[in-house]
C-alpha cells in the first residue's frame, strides 16, 4: 500500500494519453480537450488527445482496455459504451468489467426536431400526424445504434408510432434541412444554430428537464411521462488502475466542472455539468446499459 500511495503522490510523472474513440471535432472530442487542458495545467503534465475512431467507438475502447492500468492511458467515455454492450454481439471486452469509471463530465440533450414542412408544432401534434401517416415519416440518424437512433426508437415505442429509420454515415442534418427526411433526434450542439435561425423546428428536448440553451422548448417527457434520453460524457481508465490515481483524476475533474469558465464553455454547447464520484459514474453507465439494452432488443436493432 505504501508503494501505491507513493506512486499516486507523484502522478502524473509523464504525459497522459486520452483516447477519444471518435473523430476530431465530435462532442466527445471537444469536451475531452476542455478537460485535458485543465488537467494539464493543474497536474503539470500534458494530457494528449489521441483520436481512434471506428467501429462505433469500439476500436478506441479496445485500445484503452488493452493498455496498462497505470493511469497513463484514459478513455473519453460516452453513451455509445452503454449502447454497444447490447448492439454488438461479439465484443472483445465487457465495458463495466474491463474499464473503471473515473468521472462524468456532462450530458447533452438530443432535440426532437422537424423540417418546417411537417405540420406539427408540438410533440402531441407530431404523434397524431405520425399515427395518421404510419411508415410515411422518415426519421434520420447518424447511424444505426447511435444515440439519436435509440432515442428515436424509444420515442416510437412509447408513443406507439411507426416512423421509418434512415441511417446516415454523413449528411443526415443536411438532408433534414433539405426536407429529404422529416424528423431527427439530433444532438443539440449540432442543430442549435439551425433551430435559432428558423431552419428547423424544435418540438422538445429529450432530457428530463428543459435545456438552458432552449429554455422555451418543452421536454418529450412533458408529453410522454418517463421518457428521457441524453448523450453523456466522462473519463474511464483500464480496470486495475490504482484507486489513488482515479481519486486524483476525479477530484481535479470535479474542480474543473466547478470552474465558471469551464461551466460556461459547456453551457454554450448546450451541455449541462454532470459531476460526481467514480461510483456515481458507474451507476449511470450500468443504468444506461440496461435501459438501452431493452430498447435495442425490443426494436431488434442490429449493428451494421
Amino acid at each position: 500500500m505504501v508503494y501505491r500511495t507513493a506512486r499516486a503522490e507523484t502522478y502524473p510523472a509523464r504525459p497522459v494519453r486520452i483516447i477519444v474513440p471518435l473523430s476530431p471535432g465530435s462532442n466527445s472530442d471537444i469536451v475531452a480537450r476542455f478537460i485535458g487542458q485543465w488537467l494539464a495545467e493543474r497536474l503539470g503534465q500534458p494530457f494528449i488527445i489521441e483520436n481512434r475512431p471506428g467501429a462505433g467507438t469500439n476500436i478506441g475502447t479496445e485500445a484503452a482496455v488493452r493498455a496498462p492500468a497505470d493511469g497513463y492511458t484514459l478513455l473519453s467515455t460516452g453513451s455509445s459504451s452503454a449502447i454497444n454492450a447490447t448492439l454488438y454481439e461479439k465484443l472483445n471486452f465487457v465495458f463495466l468489467r474491463d474499464m473503471a469509471p473515473v468521472a462524468s463530465f456532462s450530458h447533452v440533450p438530443n432535440v426532437l426536431e422537424v423540417h418546417p414542412s411537417v405540420p406539427a408544432n408540438t410533440v402531441a401534434e407530431l404523434i397524431a400526424y405520425a399515427k395518421a401517416n404510419p411508415g410515411k415519416i422518415n426519421m434520420a440518424s447518424p447511424g444505426t445504434g447511435s444515440t439519436p437512433h435509440v432515442a428515436g426508437e424509444l420515442f416510437k415505442m412509447m408513443a406507439g408510432v411507426d416512423m421509418l429509420h434512415v441511417p446516415y454515415r454523413t449528411g443526415a442534418l443536411a438532408d433534414l434541412l433539405a426536407g429529404h427526411v422529416q424528423v431527427m433526434f439530433d444532438g443539440l450542439p449540432a442543430s442549435i444554430e439551425q433551430i435559432r435561425a428558423g431552419k428547423l423546428r424544435a418540438l422538445a428536448v429529450t432530457t428530463a428537464t428543459r435545456s438552458e440553451a432552449l429554455p422555451d422548448v418543452q421536454t418529450v417527457g412533458d408529453f410522454l411521462p418517463g421518457y428521457e434520453a441524453s448523450t453523456w460524457f466522462g473519463i474511464s481508465a483500464p480496470n486495475g488502475t490504482p484507486a489513488e490515481i482515479i481519486d486524483i483524476l476525479n477530484r481535479n475533474i470535479n474542480a474543473a466542472l466547478a470552474d465558471p469558465k469551464i461551466k460556461t464553455r459547456l453551457t454554450d454547447t448546450g451541455s449541462t455539468v454532470l459531476s460526481g464520484s467514480p461510483a456515481d459514474f458507474r451507476v449511470l453507465i450500468a443504468a444506461e446499459t440496461e435501459k438501452w439494452g431493452k430498447v435495442i432488443r425490443a426494436a431488434n436493432i442490429k449493428s451494421d
